[in-house]
């Protein structure tokens, strides 16, 4: 269990006590020995819980959670409570408070408590960070989901592209969004509130062509797998775009470019012109600890749309998807989250055998082998990006047979 609770008793054996509890459920423990000493922690962006004694000198428990309401009232607080003072601990529910223990209670309780009020406050802070990008108008960060450093460098090349005024290429492998980062340049750009024309390449015809640029003028043209275009079509709209600025054209592919052009398939020209500004969408292999966060995003969008409650996704349910491989990248994900809410498969629960030790081990050579292949084999480097000692970081490529020599190119 991951998390921050804010621990405050003035009895300091006690206090001992519960954070070496905490600890041992790899919680980490803010020690506070009264109000004024947690007072500063106690803020609208604090990402944690808080746990207190209801009886203390001076400042009581009733007091730090009339002044933690007034700082959040979503910031969960649970209070500690002797054996006479359950009647005092029911009014503090009813004034606000997450929950309340009897001392001296049991360590499983307690850590059940916590779990539900940290899986709580998460949730809190996440709903307000997506609507601060809303508000904020990003459309890179509110439909771009992933949280690992692949991630966040694919967001940082779209804004930048977005802010630029030539046509653009986007590539990736099939599955992993081109379409929704084609849109996202166009909605990040300065023709935002300008068209959005899409059409397919395959078979696009000069007539069929020219109808798109002029629906799309002022806007953003996406052609998708731009390598089908007609030949003809390839030149015509190389000098269509040429010397203009009606019509930003945006080309996804999901082939190389390059070597198209190299074997005679692609118009020259028309590849230099998009290649300026290009952006290559990375495959769900090569950022696996992004699928958690996006399948609970797909999730949650699956709920919505279907008016239904998003199911819990548990920690044996994430390994189970890590652990797969994902050819279909985002939309296969997005497909398995539907179903899943849907209640239509039970592709989710495949590894439903394995325990969830086993599946944790699958997850985590996932990751080790993912920092491999970024960092083209060197072990030092995929180490130093996991944040692990290097003889830890090659003790675990030793547990799964993992070579370091097999990812360098």
């Amino acid at each position: 269990m991951n998390g921050t609770v804010l621990l405050v008793d003035d009895d300091a054996a006690v206090r001992e006590a519960l954070a070496q509890t905490l600890e041992l459920a790899e919680i980490t423990a803010i020690p506070a020995g009264s109000f004024v000493a947690a007072k500063d922690r106690i803020t609208a962006t604090f990402d944690g819980v808080i746990l207190s004694d209801m009886r203390m000198p001076g400042r009581d428990g009733f007091h730090l959670l009339e002044y933690a309401r007034t700082q959040d009232p979503d910031l969960p607080v649970i209070l500690l409570t002797g054996e006479g003072d359950i009647p005092m601990a029911v009014e503090a529910m009813r004034q606000g408070a997450f929950g309340f223990l009897e001392k001296p209670c049991a360590p499983s309780d307690l850590l059940a408590v916590l779990e539900r009020a940290l899986k709580t406050r998460a949730l809190v802070l996440e709903n307000r960070r997506l609507r601060h990008l809303v508000e904020t108008g990003d459309p890179a960060a509110r439909m771009m989901f992933g949280s690992s450093d692949l991630a966040n460098a694919l967001r940082r090349q779209v804004r930048l592209v977005a802010q630029a005024t030539g046509d653009a290429l986007v590539s990736g492998a099939p599955g992993t969004g081109i379409s929704k980062v084609a849109e996202v340049i166009h909605l990040s750009s300065a023709r935002s509130k300008a068209p959005f024309v899409k059409r397919a390449a395959a078979g696009l015809s000069n007539d069929a062509l020219s109808e798109a640029l002029s629906e799309a003028e002022g806007g953003s043209l996406f052609i998708n797998e731009i390598a089908q275009a007609p030949p003809q079509t390839q030149l015509t709209l190389s000098e269509a775009v040429e010397g203009q600025s009606a019509v930003r054209l945006i080309a996804g592919s999901t082939q190389d470019l390059a070597v198209e052009v190299s074997a005679g398939g692609f118009n020259a020209d028309l590849y230099y012109r998009l290649d300026v500004l290009s952006v290559r969408i990375p495959s769900l292999a090569e950022r696996p600890e992004d699928i958690p966060v996006m399948f609970r995003r797909y999730v949650d969008q699956a709920a919505e749309q279907s008016g239904q409650i998003a199911p819990e996704v548990t920690p044996q349910l994430v390994g189970s998807l890590m652990a797969r491989d994902w050819p279909g990248n985002a939309r296969a994900l997005m497909s398995v989250a539907m179903r899943f809410v849907m209640g239509l498969s039970d592709d989710t629960a495949q590894d439903a055998t394995l325990g969830l030790a086993e599946q944790m081990a699958q997850v985590e050579q996932s990751l080790l082998e993912a920092a491999l292949r970024r960092a083209n084999g060197q072990a030092s480097a995929a180490a130093e990006a996991l944040k692990l000692p290097r003889k830890t970081f090659y003790d675990k490529l030793t547990r799964y047979g993992v070579k370091a020599e097999d990812y360098r190119s």
